[in-house]
């Protein structure tokens, strides 16, 4: 897999504001619960995590592990966990589990999106469970244009 090489900046909105998900209640943040956004500072390493995500192009997904080698840093939990907390204002349905297993507590509203976005699924029969199809959805963070005929990527 290629991972780098890329300049993945800051996320932040338009007006320069950054986004945080606080979650939403008193108490441990659970399943399907949805956070507020708002414009607190992020910490680094949760900026950089969710600016990956928004590079990743619709119908693909990365892993938790691929994410924390693209950075150079962390690894799949510390993704998680960003993803976790900060995920909401991004595509996080991108951002996914090596065995393709839909995020527990959120895979309807995931199914949406991947049949929105024609990411590659598989199942057991017509109604499902649904996985990613890992071999087929996986993105090498090479944008898909700068690619030959032949597969290989090409300076840009």
């Amino acid at each position: 897999m290629h991972f780098g090489g890329a300049d993945i900046g800051s996320y932040a909105l338009g007006s320069g504001a950054a986004l945080r998900v606080i979650p939403a209640g008193p108490g441990p943040r659970t399943a399907g619960r949805m956070g507020r956004v708002t414009d607190e500072a992020l910490p680094e390493y949760a900026e950089r995590v969710l600016a990956v995500a928004e590079t990743i192009p619709p119908g693909r997904v990365m892993t938790y592990g691929d994410v924390a080698e693209w950075l150079g840093e962390g690894g799949p939990r510390q993704v998680g966990r960003v993803m976790a907390l900060y995920g909401g204002a991004v595509p996080w349905w991108r951002v996914v589990r090596a065995d393709g297993v839909l995020l527990p507590g959120h895979e309807r509203r995931a199914l949406e999106r991947y049949r929105e976005e024609g990411t590659p699924l598989r199942s057991a029969g017509p109604a499902g469970p649904f996985r990613i199809a890992m071999a087929r959805a996986r993105w090498d963070g090479v944008p898909d244009g700068s690619r030959g005929a032949d597969g290989v990527k090409r300076d840009t």
